[in-house]
């Protein structure tokens, strides 16, 4: 059985990182059966989540856990639609996870109320005496990380710039259709899904969150795809 590794609910998300979430989706898709269990970046194979475990053969990264479930099971995500479709879809994934992702993160790690709204919960496993050091340690380590990226290098105003641009496209493109591409969903839609969910979770406040609320049919898309693959989940509801 496959055995996806994630790093379980969070922040009031179903799991913390939409790379997770986006392929618990895609899990959920394929009709194969999995189980989900609590991982860590520690033991992961290239020190990240998500990766799965198929009886022995770990498969790391949410794009190549798509394509080893497409050849290994013969799954069609996106049967149906045409090569410019799942061209287009293809580069709408890369927008959000090569993208807008950093903005997202640098929202939750670089604003300091944000970031004790949300991040700075990871660390409560980790003993009182050396919890300070070790929360700054790693802070400066994210925002490394965003500067050499480069979303880092701008201010929070020219941050949600960049992003609001992403948001936008993405809302041009859905329209008012049921998923991405048209009436039937596709790979892509696990992205866009995981990707605005966490956009748009009640747990931050930020200035791309409360535009993202203003697009109403994207707002309209992820309540569908929260009923259809979450409808018990209840936590990234607003009070």
């Amino acid at each position: 059985m496959i055995t996806l590794f994630t790093f379980g609910p969070g922040l009031s998300l179903p799991d913390p990182s939409p790379f997770v979430t986006k392929t618990d989706v895609l899990l959920k898709m394929s009709g194969l059966s999995y189980q989900t269990q609590s991982g860590s970046i520690f033991s992961a194979p290239k020190g990240k989540l998500p990766y799965i475990d198929d009886d022995g053969h770990k498969v790391t990264d949410s794009t190549f856990i798509r394509a080893y479930l497409e050849d290994h099971y013969n799954i069609d995500f996106d049967e149906g639609y045409s090569s410019t479709q799942k061209a287009l879809a293809w580069a709408v994934e890369k927008m959000l996870e090569d993208h807008l992702y950093f903005a997202v993160q640098a929202l939750r790690w670089e604003n300091d109320a944000n970031f004790e709204r949300g991040p700075a919960e990871f660390f409560r496993g980790v003993p009182a005496p050396m919890r300070a050091g070790f929360k700054a340690m790693i802070r400066r380590r994210v925002s490394r990380d965003l500067h050499g990226q480069g979303m880092g290098r701008h201010t929070p105003d020219e941050q949600f710039e960049l992003a609001r641009r992403d948001i936008d496209a993405v809302a041009e493109l859905l329209g008012n259709k049921p998923y991405l591409l048209g009436d039937a969903i596709c790979a892509a839609d696990a992205t866009v899904f995981a990707f605005l969910l966490g956009t748009l979770c009640p747990r931050f406040e930020s200035a791309l969150r409360r535009y993202t609320e203003q697009h109403k049919p994207l707002v309209a898309y992820v309540e569908r795809m929260m009923e259809r693959f979450y409808p018990d989940f209840t936590g990234c509801k607003k009070a």
